[in-house]
Parts: structure tokens; C-alpha cells; sequence
């Protein structure tokens, strides 16, 4: 492995940490949770099984370490900052939709590996409901913020619009339309965008 310009110690950490992760995150994907080895992602990243074990601290380490990555707090004040900025329900909707169905694209590969092992691995299974509570959080701020513009259903509370965005934006759902019925992503998120505009505004 080639550190990058310069040599310095923080760089070559960063570069090594990401061609780990990198390495895991296609393995996972290729084979498996269960038919990848510690060592299969070593050999990937070009180093020794230790370092592996130093970033991630195994297999499931560096499983929790890809999804943190994709839940962090930065990209979370991004999602903040954009709906803030929306005044049109029905954009708050297209805005929640699109960004699933890209987060969905972009992740699902990986997330058919963790719900396939999850079942029969408890740091698996932490993993995902790590996940699962990043993307649960991000639609009870768009169902509060669908409240803050006036827009609910009558009668419909924050909880209840929250339970009805993750119905049909959760990864089961997008699984659903996308593996079950065999929808192309872009029909999948064109249905949903109408089901929740009919079944949240009012």
C-alpha cells in the first residue's frame, strides 16, 4: 500500500482506515457477512489482519463503523437545515422520498447482507437497528416539520405521520417494491410520493 503525498501519520491513518472499510464493505456485499473473513479483508486492503482488527475490531466493528459513517451527525444537521428551508408540503414530501430512495440505492447492497445475518448475529442485529433509528429519526423531523407548517391530516399527531413515513420508506419497504414486485426505483418512489401525500396532508 502506497501512503499518501506527504507521509504524515494522521494521512496514512485516514487512507488506511478508509481502504479497510472500503474492502469490508465490498466483501460484505460479494459474500456475505458469514463468508467473509477478517482475514479475506486484510488481503483486500493490503494490510495485516491486526490492523484490521485495530480500526474495527472485527468484522462486526467495522460493519458498525459503515453505517455510523452514513448516520453521522453532520449529515443529520444537513437534513435539519433543508427542511427547514421547505414551505411546501408537498416538497417536504418529494424531499423525504427522493432522499430515501437515494440513500436506498446507495445502501442497499450492504443492508441485504446485515438483515440476512442479522437473525443470527446480536451485533449484526445492533447494527441495523443502529440504522434503523438514524432513519426513524430523520422522518420525525419531517413529520414535525409537516406539523409546524399546518399540513397534517386532521387529527394525525407527529407519532402517527412518523409510523406512516417509516411503513413506507423503512429499507423493508423499499425492499418490497423493488425486490418483491420487481419496480424499477424510479416507479417504486413515484407510487410512495403519492400514497403519502394522500395519507399525511391534508
Amino acid at each position: 500500500m502506497t501512503p499518501p503525498p506527504g507521509g504524515r501519520r494522521a494521512e496514512y491513518a485516514e487512507f488506511t482506515r478508509t481502504a479497510i472499510l472500503s474492502a469490508a464493505r465490498d466483501l460484505f456485499v460479494r459474500h456475505g457477512y458469514f463468508g467473509t473473513r477478517v482475514e479475506d479483508i486484510a488481503r483486500a486492503a493490503r494490510v495485516a489482519p491486526a490492523t484490521v482488527y485495530a480500526v474495527g475490531g472485527g468484522k462486526s466493528g467495522l460493519l458498525r463503523k459503515l453505517i455510523e459513517d452514513g448516520t453521522t451527525d453532520e449529515r443529520q444537521a444537513e437534513f435539519d437545515a433543508g427542511m427547514a428551508a421547505l414551505h411546501d408540503p408537498h416538497e417536504v414530501i418529494r424531499v423525504v422520498v427522493e432522499g430515501t430512495g437515494s440513500a436506498f440505492a446507495t445502501w442497499s447492497p450492504l443492508m441485504r447482507q446485515v438483515v440476512a445475518a442479522a437473525p443470527r448475529e446480536p451485533a449484526v442485529r445492533e447494527s441495523m437497528d443502529m440504522a434503523h433509528a438514524g432513519l426513524r429519526r430523520g422522518l420525525a423531523r419531517t413529520a414535525g416539520r409537516l406539523d409546524e407548517l399546518g399540513a397534517l391530516r386532521a387529527g394525525l399527531s407527529v407519532d402517527e405521520a412518523t409510523d406512516v413515513l417509516w411503513f413506507h420508506l423503512s429499507n423493508a419497504a423499499y425492499f418490497t417494491l423493488t425486490d418483491d414486485l420487481g419496480w424499477p426505483l424510479p416507479r417504486a418512489t413515484g407510487w410512495l410520493r403519492g400514497r403519502l401525500t394522500s395519507a399525511l396532508l391534508a
